[in-house]
């Protein structure tokens, strides 16, 4: 099976609000899930190449993939949903008008959105999709490997662990959240929910 390649985010030094200092320790720790990914698979093809299948280490290595894999793409959706040009969410966007039509209007979504990025504990706040039902939610993953809707598709992904902001911000996460709303790159957001 071939390597999984870490995305290029480079084009992201120099977004307004965050440090390329932050920037470049934040792209380092997704290459880490990366890594960390191409790492696990060679491991458990060897050990499923050794009929290895019913040993700890074959089910620790397939609990920790789960953690890994997450990690990897999140950040992925996470740096991919940002921008340093952005714009506001138009108002014939056909998003605009699902987001009005689940939370009520823009506004009251992004209140419910900026809320869970602002409650204590570190994880993600995700904008999902569910194509069944033809709904969004606001979700809270607390660790990557947990929390995500089954089948649902993430439009929108907010970092709030740690690493994300507290080089620039310290404690001040409702900074860091007014930059990240301000770095939303609307048009990958919308492409997302139209695939």
């Amino acid at each position: 099976m071939a390597s999984y390649t870490p995305t290029d985010f480079q084009y992201l030094i120099g977004l307004s609000g965050l440090s390329d200092t932050l920037l470049n320790n934040h792209f380092t720790l997704y290459e880490g899930y990366v890594a960390n990914i191409n790492k696990l698979n060679d491991a458990l093809v060897e050990l499923e190449k050794n009929d290895k299948f019913g040993t700890a280490e074959f089910a620790e290595m397939n609990r920790r993939f789960g953690w890994e894999w997450n990690g990897m793409r999140l950040h992925e959706l996470y740096f991919g949903n940002l921008t340093k040009e952005s714009a506001a969410l138009s108002n014939d966007s056909p998003l605009r008008a699902r987001i009005a039509a689940d939370f009520g209007s823009l506004d009251m979504w992004e209140k419910d959105f900026r809320s869970m990025g602002a409650m204590r504990g570190i994880g993600w706040v995700v904008l999902y999709w569910d194509k069944m039902s033809e709904r969004l939610f606001n979700v809270w993953v607390n660790e990557h490997d947990a929390g995500h809707l089954a089948g649902c598709v993430p439009l929108l992904v907010m970092d709030v662990f740690e690493h994300a902001f507290m080089l620039d911000y310290g404690i001040k996460r409702a900074d860091y959240i007014e930059t990240f709303f301000r770095s939303i790159d609307w048009t990958i957001v919308e492409k997302r929910l139209s695939n």
